[in-house]
């Protein structure tokens, strides 16, 4: 009884280490029912990517004006200047961004940093705080900018 056991194991062994297995496209060139990438039943998986997180402050005025004082506040000036217009950092008033000038992307260049400089800043600064600078950033140049450069 043992050696008909090893016997097929030693079988089997043979057959996976010699990759006597055909393929799916071998057999379908055999004759067999054609190979289709199509696949049956639900997909899983979203349908589609998430909808991208809205900020919560939009444009309101106060919110605004709060996050141009946390600019100021969490020296983000000392990089991107004054009134963002560049330093160290890129300009945060011109319409070129490398990793998306969306509410969402920005969010995400704050909190989670970006490469060549741009710290993460996620876990030292609340949500909050990050979407009011959000809102800020997104005001420049635009009429509802407080305290726009001269």
């Amino acid at each position: 009884m043992k050696r008909r056991i090893s016997l097929a194991m030693m079988t089997f062994a043979a057959v996976a280490i010699c990759g006597c297995q055909r393929e799916p496209s071998e057999v379908a060139a055999a004759g067999s029912v054609p190979a289709v990438g199509v696949s049956i039943g639900p997909v899983p998986g979203p349908a589609g990517p998430p909808p991208e997180p809205k900020n919560p402050f939009g444009q309101n005025p106060v919110a605004l004006t709060e996050g141009r004082s946390l600019f100021l506040r969490y020296n983000c000036y000392g990089c991107h200047g004054g009134h963002a217009g560049g330093g160290m950092g890129p300009s945060l008033r011109d319409p070129v961004w490398i990793y998306g000038s969306s509410e969402a992307h920005i969010f995400d260049s704050i909190a989670q940093g970006r490469a060549n400089g741009m710290p993460a800043w996620g876990t030292q600064i609340p949500q909050e705080e990050i979407w009011k600078l959000v809102a800020y950033i997104k005001s420049m140049r635009t009429p509802n900018e407080p305290d726009p450069p001269e």
